[in-house]
């Protein structure tokens, strides 16, 4: 599986951005899938993940009621909706994929990953 995140870039605080994440390869079996990110000096961490269903969701208490995941699976695309964006949120973000139907928040549980979209937000 093969995945290309795309959507990132400078934004204001108090603005928005969505994130894609698109899959191509072998999209036919069931995977969970996750928004990281990695500031600069510090370990990448989860900020939201979503089952294969989409019934199932998981986020980072820094981005509740502020960041929305989704997905699409006839599109094989899933997204990640950052609204009132803060400049903590200044980082790298990369989307990953992992086998099976449920979720999770630890990156080791993550079979795939994508090539990360820099997002940047000025104060």
């Amino acid at each position: 599986v093969q995945l290309q995140a795309s959507g990132g870039g400078l934004v204001q605080a108090g603005g928005s951005l969505r994130l894609s994440c698109a899959a191509s390869g072998r999209t036919s079996s069931s995977y969970g899938m996750g928004w990281f990110r990695q500031a600069p000096g510090k370990e990448r961490e989860i900020v939201a993940s979503l089952s294969w269903s989409g019934s199932s969701t998981y986020y980072a208490d820094s981005v509740k009621g502020r960041f929305t995941i989704s997905r699409d699976n006839a599109k094989n695309t899933v997204y990640l909706q950052m609204n009132s964006l803060k400049p903590e949120d200044t980082a790298v973000y990369y989307c990953a994929a992992a086998r099976g139907s449920g979720y999770s928040r630890h990156n080791y549980n993550y079979d795939y990953w994508g090539q990360g979209t820099q997002v940047t937000v000025s104060s």
